[in-house]
């Protein structure tokens, strides 16, 4: 996937995001990876999402398989909210989403292990399932520095309120 949008003011070609946008998935060619698999479509100049802090990302997923989508928070119109390392999410999000920057948009791609396994949590969703994900990091939080964006004035989507 190449992302789209504005690049660098420096000229370069590096992404840059700065008012994220639902992106379109694009399911690698080839054989379903059988490891977590982190491609950064775009480097954020934020804060590093370390374990114990909490999360708030827009996020795309689809089946590696078909393409396609099963869900997305962009369309219920809310990011989503969660603790990395509380295990309330599946393992592969919750690794994936470590060592990222508030500000990045990251590709996970997450096999059956380390997402729902022979179980399927929707009929979306069929059972072993290698999920494929396009999540944009808005903010994090640390219970030391508060809001990472609090501080900085982003990361809230203009028109939406705060969760």
């Amino acid at each position: 996937m190449c992302p789209a949008g504005p690049t660098a003011s420096d000229g370069s070609d590096e992404a840059v995001m700065s008012e994220p946008t639902k992106p379109e998935v694009d399911v690698p060619e080839g054989d379903a990876p059988t490891e977590l698999t982190i491609r950064d479509l775009i480097v954020g100049d934020g804060v590093e999402v370390k374990p114990g802090m909490v999360v708030r990302v827009h996020y795309v997923g689809v089946t590696f398989e078909s393409g396609k989508e099963f869900d997305a928070s962009w369309d219920r119109g809310q990011p989503f909210k969660f603790a990395v390392g509380s295990g309330k999410v599946i393992k592969g999000w919750d690794r994936g989403v470590r060592g990222m920057n508030v500000g990045g948009r990251r590709e996970i791609i997450v096999p059956p292990r380390l997402g729902y396994g022979n179980q399927s949590p929707s009929p979306l969703i069929p059972p072993s399932s290698t999920l494929v994900f396009v999540v944009d990091l808005l903010d994090a939080y640390s219970s030391a520095t508060g809001w990472s964006n609090a501080q900085r004035g982003h990361g809230v989507i203009p028109g939406r309120a705060e969760p």
